[in-house]
């Protein structure tokens, strides 16, 4: 088997280059940063790989101003050391796709969290990714030199091109810098536990705590067997802000829960150890697993559990229940064979059980064999999707990436 030809730029000027030439070549590239979250998608033969590993670097960070802007393969450890130097964060808590694979925690790169868009627990207090990036430069399929946005929190300039990388996987241009809208970490942390609900009376509890005027930043729920705290299912509330402040909302949440649930207030360490996991997904098994991620509305969440019971599944519900991680035992062996077909229907029913809840299902990890079944079955199922939305992809990707050099063969419409 030919070796895959690799691209290794170190500055942008050299991104340009290498982009030129795969135009020129009409040759593919597969656009990798810190490799996190490379497993997600089938590999390309036909495409030579762009390593962007030696574009990183913070440039620019003005804690004053909240702003902080970094080469696109600058990894998360190094953006998130620096904010907690002058105790400010990314908001939007950034997961950590990593683990998940067997690589160390905070590899993944800032390019990489903005081109799969990618949020943790506090999305649901504070916004995606896509909300806090103000600025970028990149290099599109075009062989052209592209920025967006800009270094000030108020930036309009009509098309917003940024948002427009967010999500995009790389099909659309290669970022080679991006600014980002920091925020003051939170002076106190509390999470509420309630412990032994069902997944149905979790999900209303977390419904209930997110209707009141409590500011929950976060709300997660792990079910019986697969509780890290304790071995009995965990719900878990989180509140921020000033000590006094979210001491008060405790008390009050707490009071105005009790009839559907009883609760108990950690603090400090035991609360962020909490938070830590659910952006890793430590509580799920890795081995011998499928993990698949599944979007639905999160009053809903907890039916996608009861369905995937008889499949002996090990569920996380983030989100309040909107975000639910299913780790399914693996029904077909690594070497492909007959029960790749129950790989295949399993996964056929996992994605209509998401449709049917107004959702939608992707698959994050699996072995060679059950991937390769699966995800030209994704393509043929989602093929009576929304049409209109299909179309824009399709107009965007011919705007910025006419030859379909970027990224070829991943799918907008399709990706997380």
């Amino acid at each position: 088997m030919a070796q895959q030809q690799c691209h290794s730029p170190a500055t942008a000027a050299e991104v340009l280059e290498a982009v030129a030439e795969a135009i020129a070549e009409r040759r593919g590239l597969e656009i990798r940063g810190g490799g996190s979250k490379r497993p997600l998608r089938m590999p390309v033969g036909s495409a030579a790989l762009l390593d962007m590993s030696a574009i990183a670097g913070i440039t620019d960070y003005d804690p004053d101003e909240l702003v902080l802007t970094a080469r696109a393969a600058t990894p998360l450890l190094e953006i998130e050391a620096a904010l907690a130097e002058r105790q400010q964060m990314l908001a939007f808590e950034p997961f950590d796709h990593g683990p998940l694979f067997g690589a160390a925690v905070g590899r993944t790169t800032l390019g990489g969290v903005i081109a799969a868009n990618v949020s943790g627990s506090r999305r649901l207090s504070i916004g995606a990714a896509r909300d806090h990036i103000l600025g970028f430069s990149a290099v599109s399929g075009r062989g052209e030199a592209l920025k967006g946005g800009g270094a000030v929190v108020k930036n309009v300039t009509g098309f917003d091109l940024p948002k427009l990388m967010a999500g995009s996987w790389g099909t659309l241009a290669v970022l080679t810098s991006i600014t980002m809208r920091v925020l003051p970490r939170p002076r106190a942390e509390t999470t509420l536990v309630f412990r032994g609900l069902s997944d149905q009376a979790a999900v209303r509890l977390m419904s209930a705590a997110l209707a009141l005027p409590a500011a929950v930043s976060a709300a997660a729920h792990l079910p019986s067997s697969r509780a890290t705290v304790a071995s009995c299912a965990t719900t878990a509330l989180r509140l921020e802000g000033f000590g006094p402040s979210v001491d008060t909302r405790c008390r009050e949440l707490l009071r105005t829960l009790a009839p559907m649930g009883a609760g108990e207030a950690v603090a400090a360490e035991e609360s962020g150890a909490i938070w830590r996991s659910m952006r890793t997904l430590d509580a799920l098994p890795r081995e011998g697993h499928l993990l698949w991620r599944i979007s639905v509305p999160p009053a809903l969440g907890w039916r996608v559990g009861e369905v995937l019971a008889s499949l002996d599944a090990h569920i996380a519900y983030d989100w309040a229940g909107g975000l639910v991680w299913a780790a399914i035992p693996e029904t077909a062996p690594r070497d492909g064979g007959a029960r790749a077909d129950g790989a295949q229907a399993v996964g056929a029913g996992i994605r209509a059980i998401a449709r049917a809840l107004g959702g939608h299902a992707v698959l994050v990890r699996a072995p060679p064999a059950p991937r390769a079944s699966l995800l030209p079955a994704a393509a043929q199922a989602d093929a009576g999707g929304d049409l209109g939305l299909k179309a824009l992809h399709q107009r965007l990707k011919a705007a910025f990436d006419p030859h379909g050099i970027l990224n070829p063969g991943v799918d907008m419409a399709g990706e997380l």
